[in-house]
């Protein structure tokens, strides 16, 4: 059952369902970014490694010690991740997908409909707790030609969503064998 956003610490509520990036987005708007301390605590994350992130080229800096929308959903992204991949292989996956991180022209997708889609395929697998390769694979297909308008390169975005879902799914099922281990002794 889900019990939380992916890549945040906010309660999954039905509404973030078809866009789990509505959740974030009134907070942006209304400040005008985020902090580095309201960020941790949407995700989580020690400011040091949001940090590290942005040095290593991962995320764009920050402006005037705010995070945008794009900054923060390129860090939700990583986030929702981490648990199962190694961070340069997810920057590699990132690459793969929307090349650049400064440089949206090359984008198969935008971060933010790249998370949103991300998400609901994550929702529905959840929802079937149907983990078999070929279904989540359909699920992956259902969605993005659902979505095909936002899209410009739709092998290279199935194979990279087919990665990242097999990874969050992975990270859910570690964090859940890790919760119940001491458990047995």
């Amino acid at each position: 059952m889900i019990q939380i956003v992916p890549g945040t610490t906010l309660k999954y509520l039905p509404a973030a369902r078809e866009n789990a990036f509505s959740l974030v987005l009134p907070v942006l708007e209304a400040t005008g970014g985020l902090t580095l301390s309201q960020l941790s605590k949407l995700t989580g994350l020690e400011g040091s490694t949001i940090q590290n992130w942005i040095k290593r080229g991962w995320v764009a800096s920050a402006k005037s010690k705010k995070y945008s929308e794009k900054q923060v959903v390129r860090i939700l992204l990583i986030n929702m991740l981490r648990g199962a991949m190694k961070l340069d292989d997810i920057a590699k996956l990132m690459c793969y997908v929307n090349g650049d991180v400064e440089d949206t022209s090359d984008d198969i997708i935008s971060d933010i409909n790249l998370y949103n889609m991300l998400c609901r395929i994550i929702f529905t697998t959840e929802e079937d707790q149907s983990y078999a390769p070929i279904r989540i694979k359909e699920i992956i297909q259902n969605e993005y030609s659902e979505n095909s308008g936002c899209i410009t390169d739709s092998e290279k975005l199935s194979n990279a969503l087919y990665i990242m879902v097999l990874a969050y799914i992975s990270s859910s099922i570690k964090a859940e064998m890790e919760k119940n281990f001491p458990q047995i002794f």
